[in-house]
């Protein structure tokens, strides 16, 4: 197994594209510690992971709260010995333009789909530093590498993260502690409803992607699953600091 006796601590992993990851890394032998705010969500996939044969176990977190969040890597750490992949996936989809979105709301799209990953990442460097590796996957968007129409406060913070991933990146290269951005396009989760409302429904958004994707179809969850255990293993081992962009074709 690719990822055997590794421990990966995984956020925003109570559905989607989270729980997707999470069930994958399990099963390529990896002990992972789901999170979600949700901790039933998380203890459903963890219910599910050892079912499969794998080892998990569940937290409830809030990764807008530093403490907790900070608190949560390092007692994990302390509790399996090592931590070797930190998947940073936990973020919100809040739509509108400029004079739609207030600004609390992009205050919020700011602490989790930024500073929670900035939180997350700083309390990941020192034990990967004593392992001397590490694999730090932050879920951006395909939303970072184009434009959104009427999603301002969506596509400004997933920029942000992909540039903060890159100069994590290129900070800690020398020590063999890899950054690197997922990017994915339209997945079918729950995930989308800021997109089908800001599109008008979600028949406008089922038009849209099956005549603007070039695949004309939404990902799934599996396909970015796969995506995660590649950046978590080492068949990834000399990419950082990329955005792997996962969206049939989207932002061609």
């Amino acid at each position: 197994m690719l990822l055997e006796d590794r421990v990966a601590f995984v956020t925003g992993a109570g559905s989607g594209i989270g729980a997707a990851g999470a069930e994958a890394l399990a099963r390529e032998g990896a002990v992972v510690i789901v999170t979600d705010k949700n901790g039933k969500s998380a203890e459903a996939v963890v219910t599910r992971i050892i079912e499969s044969g794998g080892k998990a176990r569940a937290l409830t977190l809030d990764v807008t709260e530093d403490a907790a969040l900070t608190n949560a890597i390092e007692t994990v750490t302390r509790d399996e010995g090592r931590l070797d992949i930190l998947h940073s996936h936990a973020g919100v989809q809040i739509e509108g333009k400029l004079e739609q979105v207030a600004v609390a709301d992009m205050d919020l799209s700011w602490r989790l789909n930024v500073r929670s990953h900035f939180v997350a990442a700083k309390a990941a460097i020192a034990p990967m530093r004593r392992l001397g590796a590490g694999s730090v996957i932050i879920t951006s968007s395909n939303s970072g590498v184009q434009y959104d129409r009427e999603m301002i406060a969506y596509a400004t913070t997933k920029h942000a993260v992909l540039a903060m991933t890159r100069q994590m990146a290129a900070d800690y290269a020398r020590e063999n502690i890899r950054f690197n951005a997922l990017c994915p396009g339209f997945i079918d989760t729950p995930f989308n409803h800021g997109f089908e409302v800001q599109m008008g429904g979600r028949d406008k958004l089922e038009a849209y992607v099956r005549d603007a994707i070039p695949m004309g179809r939404f990902g799934t969850v599996e396909e970015i699953a796969e995506a995660i255990v590649f950046l978590a293993s080492d068949r990834s081992s000399f990419m950082t600091g990329h955005a792997f962009v996962i969206d049939g074709g989207e932002c061609i």
